[in-house]
């Protein structure tokens, strides 16, 4: 199954007992993310560090073992669906995510329930993915 994660959930992967991390490391998961969310965790990092007690050597580990499982995808190559994105995307913050949903004709991971109000991309929570897979 193919989805898109928002960067909730990328974060998730810096903890070794999350589920969402469990599933990213599925065989029958694929999952994306637009670049845009490796500057978010870049941004974040002194907050993963403490929250999660990693040192900077382990948290460098573990953003290469998520480039392992998750596709980052360059704005390039889902621009074309930014404006319809902006249009139906609760959170200006999520407009990426959207977009990239938009071009692969895929769900949304994310545990913001917001987000599922719009009603033209699917958005899919952990557990329900869990359900699914």
């Amino acid at each position: 199954m193919k989805v898109v994660a928002d960067t909730n959930e990328l974060f998730s992967f810096f903890n070794r007992k999350s589920l969402a991390r469990d599933l990213s490391l599925s065989e029958a998961l694929d999952v994306y993310s637009p670049v845009y969310a490796l500057e978010e965790l870049e941004k974040h990092k002194e907050k993963i560090l403490q929250v999660f007690s990693l040192s900077i050597e382990q948290y460098r580990l573990i953003l290469r073992l998520l480039h392992t499982v998750v596709v980052f995808v360059e704005l390039d190559e889902y621009k074309e669906h930014l404006k319809e994105a902006g249009k139906i995307s609760p959170d200006p913050d999520d407009v990426d995510f959207f977009a990239l949903a938009l071009k692969l004709s895929c769900p949304l991971w994310s545990e913001d329930r917001r987000l599922a109000g719009q009603g033209k991309v699917r958005v899919i929570a952990t557990n329900e993915l869990k359900r699914l897979l």
